[in-house]
């Protein structure tokens, strides 16, 4: 279904009896947020006349000018497959704007549509294919969540050790009615966790497809009794949940990142978009990891990467290399976790990278061993540094990276510090569990 126009919008809801609209919109946190209106008020919305208490939202603004409307994006209407077949509900996606009819500088959508117009100036579309983890829990008696689960499945196990498969079967088939196309999708290394992964799109289709996978993800789990989990480290022991991200450049239909005279099929701009990336990296990680449990995800003895380096042979590094060639040519970065907000997070990345080709950023000499395995001392002889191991270091190193503030802009990036220094301090506050049963009886 192509939708482009004010008139395709109400043909769709005409035709399709739509009596519900959704109009979507993320916060600073990553946290899908919506307006529900009839399709009696449709005029309205679609004149971008729908206003919304700004204030009320994290990362917004302030109580005396908390005016804001939402702008509906027409492409983005979708009819949710879940809801009755009489008076069916649909959502848009909306972007966030002042009063005045600017754009308002602390929606994440338009950080990233900033980002990609920065591309577009110097000749690229930016692509993206995401790799998207998730739990799926049982829940209590009062249908509330909980972190447990009675299976013992494991990497790319069936059912009936999958006791998961039915409901992620129908999770995708939900997707693909709604649009998304979904180019696999299987059990992962931990009891209950799954993995989603969605064909290559541009990048701004791609985090809005994200987070309606989010949606689709938590409604469906839930009409098989289940939690949806995105939290990156929900129980110790085994992995926690990743969104790799897989990236590449391309003019028209040609990915830029290909050059088959290197011996790894890589062009001057990948090793210098690469390069960028390292460059920023621990910049960038309270985007691509911020939360407190982020960071739990992030140790060693598990499959996601803790170390700064690259490779084309191993899975340890932070950014990967995979196998295919020419136009599949792409770079794989593993660090990112479930919970990033996806339109940040690709905003940093193609900034970082796009930093790394304007100024020729190359990165340091891959590493192909199993840096896991290497002492601390092979470590710092070959130059590999760490990512950031807590949230508040994280978010030290956000403030010392000048690009990276200057890519979210003044006012998401100081919203953005304050929100997570506050969360830090809330954490730090906190007696856990681990430390009564640790020294209750002992001091």
């Amino acid at each position: 279904m192509k939708i482009s126009t004010r008139e395709d919008v109400i043909r769709v809801v005409e035709e399709e009896d739509v009596e519900f609209i959704r109009l979507q919109f993320t916060d600073m946190l990553g946290n899908l947020k919506n307006i529900a209106v009839t399709a009696s008020q449709l005029d309205r919305v679609l004149d971008n006349r729908c206003m919304f208490d700004g204030s009320a939202i994290d990362g917004f603004v302030k109580v005396e000018e908390s005016d804001m409307y939402l702008h509906p994006d027409f492409t983005t209407l979708e009819i949710f497959p879940w809801r009755p077949q009489q008076g069916k509900v649909a959502r848009m996606i909306c972007d966030v704007h002042y009063p005045n009819g600017d754009p308002f500088e602390g929606d994440p959508r338009y950080v990233l549509k900033q980002a990609i117009s920065e591309a577009r100036a110097l000749g690229y579309e930016f692509r993206v294919g995401p790799e998207c983890e998730f739990f799926l829990f049982n829940t209590d008696e009062n249908t509330l969540p909980t972190t447990q689960t009675h299976e013992q499945a494991g990497y790319f196990d069936i059912g009936p050790l999958d006791f998961g498969e039915n409901a992620r079967r129908d999770i995708v088939m939900t997707l693909e009615d709604m649009g998304l196309v979904v180019e696999a999708s299987h059990h992962e290394m931990a009891p209950a966790q799954h993995e989603i992964d969605f064909r290559y799109d541009e990048a701004l289709a791609a985090a809005d497809n994200i987070m309606t996978f989010k949606l689709a993800v938590k409604t469906i789990a839930k009409r098989h009794g289940l939690h949806a989990t995105f939290m990156p480290k929900p129980k110790y022991g085994v992995n926690g949940s990743g969104m790799h991200i897989n990236m590449s450049l391309h003019r028209g239909d040609v990915n830029i990142f290909a050059d088959k005279t290197d011996s790894l099929g890589l062009s001057r701009e990948a090793y210098w978009f690469m390069g960028g990336i390292m460059k920023h990296i621990k910049g960038m990680a309270a985007i691509t990891n911020p939360l407190v449990n982020s960071y739990k995800r992030l140790v060693p003895g598990y499959e996601a990467p803790v170390y700064i380096a690259w490779s084309a042979t191993n899975r340890s590094p932070l950014i990967r290399i995979p196998s295919a060639k020419g136009e599949g040519t792409r770079i794989e970065l593993r660090s990112p976790d479930s919970a990033a907000n996806p339109y940040l997070t690709l905003a940093v990345c193609l900034r970082a990278g796009l930093d790394g080709i304007v100024n020729k950023i190359e990165p340091p000499k891959s590493v192909d061993g199993n840096i896991f395995a290497m002492t601390k001392q092979e470590r710092i002889s070959l130059g590999i540094e760490q990512l950031p191991g807590t949230l508040i270091e994280a978010v030290e190193e956000l403030k010392k990276d000048t690009f990276i503030c200057s890519s979210l802009g003044p006012h998401l990036a100081k919203k953005y510090v304050e929100a997570k220094e506050a969360e830090w301090h809330k954490y730090r506050c906190h007696v856990s569990e681990w430390e009564i049963e640790e020294y209750l009886y002992r001091y």
